[in-house]
């Protein structure tokens, strides 16, 4: 994808608050590409909610630049599950940005944590159990 233009802030480069837009957006995407995609979600009940993320910002990100967005699930247990992603810069590979997202599975009706099925767990090619 190009940056866009839109997404930079005052100082030149992209904004922090497009670069966590970004992170939400390409786990979503990845969701959805899998096959487990919003309405997915309604029917089993319950969606990934963020709890906490860490987000290195080894380099700037520029409006115009070609980058790509890299994520997979590194574990599951019980209602959490880590995520990592990446954004690196298509000319030279550079990696910009490192980022770990640790979602909960919640209740869509109680808001509670509830255990990830196993379906959705081997959807994302990921076993349940400890990271």
């Amino acid at each position: 994808m190009l940056a866009p233009e839109s997404d930079v802030d005052i100082l030149g480069h992209v904004s922090n608050v497009a670069i966590v837009r970004w992170i939400q957006d390409v786990a979503w995407a990845h969701s959805a590409r899998i096959g487990i995609d919003h309405n997915r979600y309604v029917e089993l009940g319950a969606i990934f909610v963020i709890r906490k993320h860490e987000i290195e910002y080894l380099r700037s990100i520029f409006g115009g630049e070609e980058i790509e967005l890299i994520t997979h699930v590194e574990w599951w247990k019980g209602a959490s599950s880590e995520r990592y992603t990446r954004i690196v810069r298509v000319s030279d590979g550079s990696v910009l940005v490192r980022a770990k997202t640790l979602w909960a599975y919640v209740n869509i009706v109680t808001a509670k944590p509830t255990r990830i099925p196993q379906s959705v767990a081997d959807a994302f090619g990921q076993p349940c159990g400890s990271p």
